[in-house]
């Protein structure tokens, strides 16, 4: 078995990274070729994992110190970053910490030397993986393969909870009345009632409503009103 610091040809890579890295589902953000960002002040640690996230069929990006990587802009395609715990400067559980709200963005560990301490506070901190070097390029690759399957379903995610504000935030002011009291059960004639308003005019901003938020049922509103954190509320 191969491990990192000795570089595999591209025809030493089996076919089943590739595939895995393949297999997108999701919208266009999830269907771009993930990215696999690496951070590592070893320049041949550095060039071994980009032959092999390559042949991969996977994007990689390298820096050598986490301040380099935190001046790339933030992508909105599935990714993961390889780290190493040690670096100049910023370490790579400061890094981490930076990162906390990248749960798009899963984080796999690597280091020389490593200790228990180090890995426990890791993985506590969100790392989906945290490995000794040497390693072998499978175990890379498959740690790789399902920090990306993390990542695409948080960018669809995502992607889902951006589109679901921007419908809610198209609502006029009564339309999301009208919406905060159908998700709670009331009837039109009730929620006519609450607001002081005629069924017909509800059943009209309950049309429009539905159609802004692409609802095609109320079951299906009632899971976005719940995915918004939208509370019922009803006037005394």
């Amino acid at each position: 078995m191969r491990t990192v610091g000795s570089a595999p040809p591209a025809t030493a890579i089996h076919s089943e990274p590739a595939a895995r890295a393949g297999d997108v589902e999701g919208g266009q953000m999830s269907d771009a070729t993930p990215i696999v960002f690496v951070v590592d002040d070893d320049v041949s640690v550095r060039e071994s994992l980009e032959l092999l996230i390559s042949a991969a069929g996977w994007q990689p990006e390298t820096f050598a110190s986490a301040m380099e990587f935190q001046s790339r802009p933030r992508s909105a395609v599935p990714s993961c970053l390889v780290l190493d715990v040690t670096l100049p400067g910023l370490s790579g559980l400061e890094l981490q910490q930076q990162l906390a709200e990248r749960t798009d963005m899963p984080i796999i560990f690597i280091t020389g030397h490593g200790d228990v301490p180090m890995t426990v506070q890791a993985m506590k901190a969100g790392a989906v993986e945290f490995l000794t070097k040497p390693f072998t390029n499978d175990v890379l690759l498959d740690a790789i393969g399902g920090a990306i399957e993390r990542s695409r379903t948080a960018v669809r995610q995502e992607s889902e909870m951006r589109a679901l504000r921007s419908s809610y935030a198209s609502l006029t002011p009564r339309e999301r009345e009208v919406m905060v009291l159908v998700v709670s059960g009331l009837l039109n004639k009730q929620v006519g009632g609450e607001l002081g308003i005629s069924e017909i005019t509800v059943k009209a901003h309950r049309g429009q409503m539905m159609r802004k938020m692409k609802a095609e049922s109320l079951p299906e509103l009632v899971t976005m009103a719940a995915r918004l954190g939208l509370q019922p509320a009803r006037k005394a």
